[in-house]
């Protein structure tokens, strides 16, 4: 059973009213960009000048830019009374955003640092807002343990953030040395380390070959198993170093850069996770409800694009048949067929942001 962080209000039911969460947010009807920063939850409110210079060096510490903010909005459109599954709440940002416009948030993580510091940061809105330790593959039985039959979006940011990447600690970057880790939910038993020192040659190739799109895969893949025969790899630079030995530099990019990929997108087994996800959307989201991801690599964007296609096709046809038929997996309609990216003033304030790829289908 997921277990909520602290109780919420039965939205299922609507038992609770709305007029604390209210006084809360601004006015107007047009939809709200803003960070929060002059929502009134800063220094005016702090208890003292030290607590509050603390609460808000931790903020921008943690601080989660919102990538395609507008976009989003735009497309789930969050006003008063919505209901909407953040699978990826990460540091807040998206979940703030939809809050500041009258939805309401149910906010999951499987990363603990996370999720203490969204639900610091989104306090003042109180019952709105349900932070929930889990992972989004689960979230129909995340939403069932709430009561909660439908929502009216779905919102999943996928990769790992900013945060994670850069705190050495965690394990995920090569460019700066920590413990050989990448578990995005430190529960989890199974680390970098473990398959770096454990997988056969021929499952590291195949992962680098299908996570990383590596053309040298079979080189890192035999470098790793000579190096290991003599001493377990054990840091981030450890295997950054053995795998630039073998992989030539070609572009900007580091060369570990799909090897590091390759191994934590095994280590969580993020495209099952996300396959599941999308396939559960579908009995999850109430009719019109918005489904909406954000890719930042070709195969998690292959992963959607084919499943919205896939399920929003009324009629398929077969060489073979006379004419088309009904198309049994039919869930969705399409808004537009084609990603949306950043345009070119997000990415100069946001250079993260430059591979962002959303695509959003809507519950027929």
């Amino acid at each position: 059973m997921i277990i909520p962080i602290k109780p919420w209000l039965d939205l299922a039911n609507e038992k609770a009213g709305l007029g604390a969460f209210q006084r809360q947010m601004p006015a107007g009807n047009g939809l709200i960009l803003s960070s929060g920063w002059e929502r009134g939850d800063g220094l005016g409110e702090c208890r003292g000048w030290n607590a509050c210079l603390a609460e808000n060096i931790e903020r921008m510490d943690f601080y989660h830019e919102p990538i395609l903010a507008e976009e989003i909005l735009e497309a789930m459109r969050p006003v008063e009374g919505k209901q909407i599954f953040d699978g990826t709440l990460g540091g807040g940002g998206h979940s703030e955003l939809l809050l500041r416009n009258r939805a309401h948030v149910i906010g999951c993580d499987q990363d603990q640092e996370a999720l203490d510091h969204a639900t610091r940061r989104l306090a003042s809105f109180g019952d709105a807002f349900l932070p929930v330790r889990g992972n989004f593959r689960d979230v129909d039985v995340i939403l069932a343990d709430l009561g909660i039959a439908h929502v009216d979006g779905i919102l999943l940011d996928l990769g790992v953030s900013s945060r994670q990447l850069d705190d050495p600690a965690r394990g995920f970057s090569f460019r700066e040395d920590g413990p050989l880790d990448m578990r995005m939910d430190v529960r989890a038993s199974f680390s970098a380390r473990d398959l770096v020192n454990t997988w056969g040659e021929e499952e590291l190739i195949r992962i680098f070959r299908e996570y990383g799109e590596e053309r040298h895969a079979a080189r890192v893949a035999r470098e790793i198993v000579k190096v290991r025969a003599a001493n377990q790899i054990t840091t981030t630079l450890g295997l950054a170093d053995l795998v630039a030995r073998v992989v030539p530099k070609t572009s900007g990019k580091h060369p570990a850069t799909r090897v590091f990929q390759s191994i934590r997108i095994a280590v969580n087994g993020e495209l099952e996770a996300l396959e599941t996800a999308l396939e559960k959307s579908v009995d999850v989201l109430a009719p019109k409800g918005v489904l909406a991801i954000l890719t930042f690599h070709s195969l998690e964007d292959r992963i959607v694009k084919r499943f919205m296609h896939r399920r929003s096709s009324p009629y398929v046809d077969r060489p073979e048949w006379s004419e088309p038929r009904r198309n049994p997996d039919f869930a969705f309609h399409l808004p537009t067929r084609k990603a949306i990216g950043p345009d070119e003033a997000e990415t100069k304030r946001n250079s993260r942001s430059r591979s962002a790829k959303l695509r959003v289908a809507v519950r027929a």
